[in-house]
Formats: structure tokens, sequence, C-alpha cells
């Protein structure tokens, strides 16, 4: 037998942290609201608010363009973006910190309706990638003091639907803000227990 035969087999996500990622707590928002707005990061404070109200998956908030958000002389109070990966739409308001961060955000970079919302600073004419935006995601969390490594892009899709199902039990009203099409989907995502989600179902009016 080899030494290669006899090596131990080292996972790809050795060492890493799997499962779900847990969304942000509302004192997590604020604090990293408040460093990048401290730090003057502008674009990354209306990246990160858009993340937490709009609910969408990295691919398709990168590619968001500057039509999605804006109607005539002003940030729209809500939108609709079609999923990349099912074709159905997520309906999505925009709070008014998020209106004002993408306000400021569009005046400094003088977009275009047509424009990517976010256009990559290294490559002309294309968005930013979903590794950049993992990337910054990493990096925000990190702002708080928290580990990276347990969080990611799917924590900002979380975080408010969390709070919307904390607070209501609601989960028909999550099921649609995520765009799922099924209910076991989201309840599978939000990692709620069965029987509870069950219960909460049949108490639920469609």
């Amino acid at each position: 037998m080899t030494t290669a035969q006899t090596r131990p087999r080292v996972w790809w996500n050795h060492g890493q942290i799997i499962g779900p990622k847990p969304p942000l707590k509302p004192k997590h928002i604020w604090a990293i609201r408040t460093r990048l707005r401290h730090d003057g990061r502008v674009r990354d404070l209306a990246m990160f608010n858009i993340a937490i109200d709009s609910k969408l998956r990295g691919c398709d908030l990168v590619k968001s363009r500057v039509s999605d958000i804006y109607l005539g002389d002003s940030v729209r109070l809500r939108s609709s973006v079609f999923q990349q990966k099912t074709g159905r739409p997520v309906p999505f308001e925009l709070t008014d910190p998020t209106r004002e961060a993408l306000a400021v955000w569009l005046a400094k970079r003088g977009l275009r309706s047509s424009d990517w919302l976010f256009p990559s600073r290294s490559h002309v004419g294309e968005h930013i990638t979903t590794r950049q935006y993992g990337r910054l995601v990493d990096d925000w969390v990190a702002l708080t003091g928290l580990d990276p490594a347990a969080y990611g892009t799917h924590s900002l899709r979380r975080t408010k639907v969390a709070l919307v199902y904390k607070r209501t039990g609601n989960l028909r009203a999550c099921q649609l803000l995520l765009g799922h099409a099924k209910l076991e989907s989201t309840v599978r995502y939000l990692g709620i227990e069965v029987d509870d989600a069950l219960v909460l179902s049949e108490q639920t009016d469609l």
C-alpha cells in the first residue's frame, strides 16, 4: 500500500462551518450601518441596505439595474425583481434608510436607468460579481466583531424574513417575500420545526 493510499482523505469543506447561515440581528444591522456611514462607504451602505430590504439572492442582487429601484426622479417605495433561479418575482419594499442611501449612491455615481446598480470597478460595463459581493459581506460582518465564517450572503437574505416570521408567524408572507414556489421550501430555509410550521400554516388565511 502506497503512502498516497494511506493518507487520510481531506474533504473540500474541512475546517469550515457548514449548514444554514444565521440571519443578522437588529443590533448587527445597526452596527454595520453606523460603521459604513461613518467610514463614508456610500456604495457599501446602499448595497447592504438593499440586500436586507430586497431579500434577494446574491446572483440577483448584483444584476440589479438602476431602473429596478429608480423611477422618474426618485427611488421607488416598492419594487419587484424576477429571480434568476426560479423565474418567480420577488416583491420588496424600500425603507427610508435604504432609499436615502441609494439616492446618495446614485447622485455620487451619476448612473443612468439602464446601468447596473452596482457596476464593477475593474471591468467597464460589467456588474460586481457574486464573489466580490461575498467578500463585501464578510467585511461587513467583521465590522461588528462577528466571525465572517459563520455568516454569508444568505444571512442578509434571511434577516428581514426571519424578523417577519418571529413577529407574525405568517409563513405565507415569508414564502411570498422569498419568492419560494412551495411553503416547504420556506420552512426549510428558515429552519422552522415542521410541526410548528404546520400549526402556523393551518392558522394562516390564504
